[in-house]
């Protein structure tokens, strides 16, 4: 019974002398080899040629500041919910006075971690953030031989208090 139409029947000839010498097999490889020599390459030197990425790609998370450089995050676990990895740890602490100059509520993030190795780059972290606080960015995530290194902390996430050092999302925020 036959299931398909794919199957071969097999015959017992007799090869020829050239076909006992591959002659026919290395001609058939040669000529594949030397049709890809004229193509264009699909290899990307990194990092003297950056690939352009997409609108949507998703990329490094960051920690954004207000206009006065205070955080945005006010440890709400949102994201941390949101997240269907659960990749991201938050332990919040209440502002003490004299430093509303650093947080912008009255809760802020002590210790926010994201684990690299666990995260999908959904996205979903910054949909669910009211406050605007988390956005991935269009930048790469660095490679790192330890799997520690991959563990990012607050220290690693939260933007610069410079303008100059910030990273602009205003593109992301347009597509929202």
């Amino acid at each position: 019974m036959q299931l398909t139409n794919r199957s071969k029947q097999v015959s017992n000839k007799e090869m020829t002398f050239s076909e006992r010498m591959y002659l026919p097999a290395i001609a058939g490889g040669l000529r594949v080899t030397f049709s890809h020599m004229f193509k264009k390459s699909a290899t990307v030197q990194y990092p003297e040629q950056v690939r352009e990425h997409s609108a949507v790609f998703r990329g490094q998370h960051v920690l954004k500041r207000d206009a006065e450089g205070r955080e945005n995050c006010t440890a709400c676990g949102l994201c941390a919910v949101a997240c269907p990895a659960e990749a991201i740890t938050i332990v919040a602490e209440e502002r003490k006075k004299g430093e509303e100059h650093l947080y912008r509520e009255e809760k802020y993030a002590a210790v926010y971690d994201i684990n690299m190795l666990r995260c999908i780059f959904c996205g979903l972290c910054e949909e669910a953030c009211p406050k605007d606080a988390i956005y991935l960015t269009d930048r790469i995530v660095t490679s790192n031989y330890e799997r520690a290194d991959f563990i990012f902390h607050k220290e690693d996430l939260v933007e610069a208090v410079a303008l100059e050092g910030r990273i602009d999302i205003t593109k992301r925020k347009k597509d929202k």
